[in-house]
């Protein structure tokens, strides 16, 4: 038993994976791939992905969205989970860091399940919206620019059915959110996101120390 949550040592993180991680080879390739790239860091981490993977066979969901793209990974670990009718609308500006992205889902079988928007995902959004969409959503993954996620946060809310789920990454922000820097405008706008959402009576919380910080929020009916 314990009151607070384990530290992960090297070690201890490499036993994890061990005896834990069930990452398939093509999004093993493509996590080592973006590992040689610039910007590496973007890349969520395999047990984060698999966990993410969970979820989205646990709540059943057939359409989601998913707010920052990069090489494409955990769009491809939510394709993986879908049936085959399911559907990602996947959000990013970078032509060149998402044409990594398709090459990827194409050999995994699954491009037919991502739509993939190249436009600000603050317009694609109020788009979906537009077009009558709301509630419509079972699950969205925000990790993208940081001085945006409460607009994301508020489009998604509106997007998912009641029992949908918000998964939102970097909230920890290696530990910056606690004493944010006044010239860290990522920092700031995440302590208050997340003093923000702990007041949000919309929403059933929960913030883990997994990965870079990742909070689940499931809207209420």
């Amino acid at each position: 038993m314990s009151r607070r949550t384990i530290t992960l040592d090297q070690r201890l993180h490499e036993y994890l994976l061990s005896v834990s991680l069930r990452e398939p080879a093509i999004l093993r390739e493509l996590r080592e791939e973006t590992a040689r790239m610039p910007y590496a860091a973007m890349q969520i981490s395999p047990e984060q992905g698999q966990f993410l993977g969970l979820l989205l066979r646990l709540l059943q969901a057939r359409r989601t969205i998913e707010i920052g793209v990069f090489t494409g990974y955990s769009a491809l670990v939510t394709a993986l989970a879908l049936p085959s009718d399911g559907r990602v609308v996947a959000c990013d500006t970078s032509e060149a860091w998402t044409a990594v992205a398709r090459a990827y889902w194409e050999r995994a079988g699954v491009a037919e399940r991502i739509d993939l928007r190249l436009a600000p995902a603050r317009e694609t959004l109020r788009a979906l919206r537009h077009a009558g969409e709301d509630a419509g959503y079972d699950f969205a993954f925000i990790d993208a620019d940081k001085e945006n996620y409460a607009d994301y946060f508020e489009d998604c809310l509106a997007l998912l059915r009641p029992g949908g789920l918000i998964a939102v990454d970097n909230v920890l922000w290696s530990g910056r959110v606690v004493d944010p820097a006044p010239d860290d405008a990522d920092s700031q706008a995440l302590a208050v996101f997340n003093r923000r959402l702990h007041q949000d009576d919309r929403i059933d919380l929960s913030m883990l120390p997994l990965g870079d910080g990742l909070t689940l929020a499931r809207k209420r009916g």
